[in-house]
C-alpha cells in the first residue's frame, strides 16, 4: 500500500498571513512526510472575486516561493499552479452539468461574499465550491487539509462524489470520497482588530493581520495596536474576552509550547508585558521563513523548474482521472 494522497493550495491574492500560515501552511509540513502531497497556488479561485490583474501572476510565484519557505519539502510533495493543469477547468464544467443549483446556493461563503458585492457578484464565487471539488477529485485525494470555513464546501465535494458514483460509475466508483483533516488548534486564526472575525486577505485594514514578510517594525506596530482589553492576567476561553484568546493562541503556535505552558506562564501578566512578548516571538518565528523566501524568490529559474516538474506531475494524474469522468459520462474518445 502507497501513502494516502494529500491535495490542498491558497490563492495567491497578496501575502499569506498567519492564519494561513498557522491554519494550513504549517500543518501541511507537519505532516508531509505521512503522505503524497500535491500543494498548489489556486489562481482560478483567486478570479472568483475583484482581482488585480498586473499583480496575479507576481502573486502567484510569491506564493509558490512562500510554500518552499514555509518548509514544504519536495521529497514529499509537488507544487503547481492550479491553472497551467487545464484539467481543473474541465472538470468544473463536467462536475457543474450534475449538481444541483440549490445545493451551491445553500454555501455560507456565497451568501457572505455576495452581500459585499452586491449586484456586480459573478457566477464564478457561486461556482467556486465545485471548481474546489474538482481540484481535490482529480488526484483522488483521500485527506484534505480545511479549516472549519472550508468545511461545508468539503461536505459538497463528497456529495458530488456520490451523486457521480450513484449516476454514472454504478459498477465501479471512478471519484474518490475524500476526508477533512482539521488541525484543532490554530485552524481559525482570528482578526487583531477583531476577535470575533477570522483573519483575512480581504479586511481592509493592514492591522487586523500579520503578513509572513512583514518586517519587525510592521509587526511591532500592528500588535502594539492590536485590539485588547483592561483585564489584568490573560486566560483562555472566555467568551467575554475572544482577542484574549486569539493571541494567547498566536503566542502558543509561534512559541512551540502547550496552551497549558502558555495559561500559566501569562496567567498574571498585563498586555503591556504580553505584547512585547508575542511581538518578539512573532518575529524570530517568521525571520527564517522570510530568509528562505528571499533566497527562492532571488534564483528565478529554480523556482519555474519547481513549477514545471510539480505540473508534470499534476497533469499525469488529473488528466487520468478526468478522461475516467469523461468515459463514465458517455463522451466520445479523441481520434
Amino acid at each position: 500500500m502507497g501513502k494516502q494522497r494529500v491535495l490542498s493550495g491558497v490563492q495567491p491574492t497578496g501575502n499569506l498571513h498567519l492564519g494561513n500560515y498557522l491554519g494550513a501552511i504549517r500543518n501541511w509540513v507537519e505532516i508531509q512526510d505521512q503522505y503524497e502531497n500535491f500543494f498548489c497556488v489556486v489562481d482560478l479561485h483567486a478570479i472568483t472575486v475583484p482581482h488585480n490583474p498586473a499583480t496575479l501572476a507576481a502573486d502567484t510565484y510569491k506564493i509558490a516561493a512562500l510554500y518552499l519557505a514555509c518548509g514544504i519539502d519536495l521529497s514529499h510533495s509537488s507544487i503547481f499552479v492550479q491553472s497551467h493543469v487545464s484539467a481543473h477547468s474541465e472538470l468544473t464544467w463536467l462536475l457543474n452539468c450534475i449538481t444541483p443549483l440549490n445545493w451551491l446556493q445553500d454555501m455560507i461563503q456565497f451568501k457572505e461574499k455576495a452581500v459585499k458585492q452586491g449586484e456586480n457578484v459573478g457566477v464564478g464565487l457561486l461556482d467556486y465550491p465545485v471548481l474546489m471539488a474538482a481540484d481535490i477529485l482529480l488526484y483522488q485525494a483521500d485527506k484534505v487539509p480545511v479549516g472549519e470555513d472550508q468545511k461545508q464546501h468539503l461536505e459538497l465535494t463528497r456529495d458530488i462524489v456520490n451523486r457521480f458514483n450513484h449516476q454514472f460509475a454504478k459498477k465501479a466508483p471512478v471519484l474518490k470520497l475524500p476526508d477533512p483533516l482539521i488541525r484543532k488548534e490554530g485552524a481559525r486564526v482570528m482578526s487583531l482588530t477583531d476577535g470575533t472575525r477570522k483573519m483575512s486577505k480581504s479586511d481592509p485594514s493592514e492591522l487586523s493581520r500579520i503578513n509572513v514578510l512583514d518586517s519587525p517594525e510592521e509587526i511591532t506596530k500592528k500588535i502594539k495596536r492590536c485590539k485588547t482589553d483592561l483585564v489584568r492576567g490573560l486566560t483562555f476561553d472566555d467568551s467575554e474576552r475572544p482577542e484574549c484568546h486569539n493571541l494567547l493562541t498566536l503566542y502558543t503556535l509561534l512559541a512551540g509550547k502547550t496552551k497549558e505552558e502558555v495559561a500559566v506562564e501569562c496567567a498574571d501578566m498585563g498586555w503591556g508585558q504580553f505584547k512585547p512578548l508575542l511581538t518578539e516571538t512573532a518575529i524570530n518565528a517568521l525571520k527564517p521563513i522570510q530568509e528562505k523566501y528571499q533566497e527562492v524568490m532571488a534564483d528565478k529559474g529554480y523556482l519555474e523548474s519547481v513549477l514545471r516538474d510539480g505540473r508534470e506531475k499534476a497533469e499525469t494524474i488529473a488528466n487520468q482521472t478526468l478522461m475516467q469522468v469523461k468515459a463514465a459520462l458517455g463522451f466520445s474518445v479523441p481520434l
